[in-house]
């Protein structure tokens, strides 16, 4: 088995119970694998997941044991419909923060979305589906996300996503809507720097800041103490 290609994947999964009983015929670091790769490589159903898998077969046999080839779509289906969320959750996490933490001097960017057409109708736009998302800058990739109900409620997400995020010796960077107190000290006491941006909506901080880009010449940067 080819260890470095896999083996941040395989530690991250090795502790999540399989929840299949005796007589299973396909390992479930296996199952995993090619599903995580598959979706990251575009898979939108277990049918693309079983047609993924077969196509990287030789690929896939360099890392993995596949000891009956590649699962059927069922076998994909029926196995995930059996993990525990919460624990498949954890260790998915782990897993993503393991990728983050390989790129040292990592850029963060945290911002809430709206998904597109995630309403059936027209008239239920209201209640679309919002995300705030982490966003590394070094991987090119959304690394957590955390559904909120609507916009107004990414306060109450950002610290849950932060916390599933290894931000130390981390930059993290946060609209106007994260300029909040106990959140630059959650990223402060997780050994992470933060840049924040600083609107209207917070006139003092806002009006302090301009006093002191007013006394200095060049640009102006948000320190951590100025918001902490």
């Amino acid at each position: 088995m080819d260890g470095p290609a896999t083996s941040g994947t395989l530690r991250a999964f090795s502790n999540l119970p399989d929840p299949r009983g005796c007589n299973v015929i396909h390992k479930l670091h296996d199952i995993l694998v090619i599903s995580v790769c598959a979706v990251i490589c575009g898979a939108d159903g277990w049918v693309d997941v079983e047609l993924y898998g077969k196509s990287k077969l030789s690929w896939l046999r360099t890392f993995l044991d596949l000891p009956h080839g590649i699962p059927s779509h069922d076998t994909f289906g029926r196995v995930f419909a059996k993990l525990h969320p919460d624990a498949f959750e954890q260790c998915f996490n782990a897993w993503v923060g393991a990728i983050a933490q390989s790129a040292g001097g990592r850029l963060i960017a945290i911002d809430g979305k709206a998904i597109r057409r995630s309403f059936e109708h027209a008239w239920a736009r209201n209640n679309m589906t919002h995300m705030v998302s982490a966003f590394v800058d070094a991987h090119r990739m959304v690394f957590g996300q955390v559904a909120v109900d609507d916009k107004s409620n990414e306060i109450e997400a950002i610290p849950r996503l932060l916390g599933l995020l290894d931000i130390q010796d981390a930059t993290v960077t946060i609209d106007a809507a994260g300029c909040q107190t106990q959140i630059a000290r959650q990223i402060v006491d997780a050994g992470g720097n933060y840049v924040l941006s600083v609107k209207e909506n917070q006139p003092r901080t806002r009006l302090r800041l301009v006093r002191r880009c007013t006394r200095r010449s060049g640009s102006c940067w948000t320190k951590r103490s100025w918001a902490a």
